[in-house]
């Protein structure tokens, strides 16, 4: 059986923050299959509730996923996901 969380999402097996060298978390823009399951079939951001982030984790997330779009890297609608 697989693991689900509450909402009916998949629990993630991966978690989406990364440490640097320094000690410092982060969340990678570039790490493109991570964000794109932090995103409804829309293209819109999930909650930080359905995907079991804090509140810390959510902001990178949100703007790791703002910065990917704005590259190129992740469309900003579902006409192209």
């Amino acid at each position: 059986m697989t693991k689900m969380a509450r909402f009916g999402a998949p629990a993630s097996s991966s978690k989406i923050t990364r440490t640097s060298g320094k000690g410092e978390v982060f969340v990678d823009y570039k790490d493109v299959d991570n964000l794109r399951r932090m995103m409804s079939p829309n293209g819109k951001i999930l909650g930080r509730k359905r995907l079991g982030l804090s509140a810390r984790e959510q902001r990178m997330a949100a703007q790791a996923i703002k910065r990917a779009r704005f590259l190129g890297l992740l469309p900003y609608t579902s006409a192209t996901i």
